[in-house]
């Protein structure tokens, strides 16, 4: 199971951290107010209240070995410089900083953030559900509980047809379309893709497809990783 520490407890921090919950990811809550701390201890793996400047901290809770650190303090510049600069350096495999300004975005990244995040382009809800399934390329929110997400074929998808995947009765998603890569290159050198609206049951799923599903946020959650 995914290890994923949320470092910051405002309203983006608390929300990705009870999305992440809810999408049975191991979750590291941390904040120094206690009280946020207290809101949220029921809804994760742990929620600790401590000084995520201090090193000695993070590393008596192991945070720099969790698969993922989201550093979500917002307002506080410097805190989260010094948070993120101090999981680096304890060598987090990944750290994942939010960003108030498109200024600080750029010092997270040239301070080695491996991905700067900004809520007017992600919120809480979409990054959870992004950690929460690594294969989740894009989403968009239909409606209250509803999304069509495009995610990169499971393994246990590879090789099988629409028709033995059985999507609709086993997961409770409707298949839209398969996108997938042909010999052709584009500039950028990567593989053209083709886009088949109207899949057969007797279409195989290739281990590159990229599959557009629309479903219940419950029924996308069901999907092998």
């Amino acid at each position: 199971m995914q290890r994923v520490a949320v470092i910051g407890l405002g309203r983006f921090g608390m929300n990705l951290a009870q999305q992440l919950g809810q999408n049975r990811v191991e979750v590291i809550a941390i904040d120094r107010n206690h009280r946020l701390v207290d809101d949220v201890k029921e809804e994760v793996t742990l929620a600790v209240c401590l000084d995520s400047t201090d090193d000695g901290a993070l590393v008596s809770h192991e945070l720099h070995q969790c698969d993922v650190c989201v550093v979500a303090i917002g307002e506080n510049f410097e805190a989260s410089l010094l948070t993120a600069t101090a999981l680096k350096r304890l060598g987090a495999p990944c750290v994942i900083v939010r960003a108030q300004t498109a200024s600080h975005a750029e010092i997270f990244r040239r301070l080695g953030a491996d991905e700067v995040i900004q809520p007017e382009t992600e919120s809480g809800r979409q990054l959870a559900r992004r950690l929460a399934n690594p294969r989740l390329e894009d989403i968009i929110e239909l409606s209250d509980g509803y999304s069509l997400i495009e995610i990169r074929a499971p393994q246990a998808f590879h090789g099988k047809t629409l028709e033995q995947l059985a999507l609709r009765s086993k997961y409770r998603v409707n298949l839209v379309a398969i996108k997938r890569a042909t010999d052709e290159k584009n500039e950028a050198g990567e593989p053209v893709l083709i886009t088949n609206y109207v899949p057969q049951a007797s279409d195989i799923v290739e281990g590159t497809d990229l599959l557009m599903l629309v479903g219940s946020d419950a029924a996308i959650a069901t999907l092998p990783k």
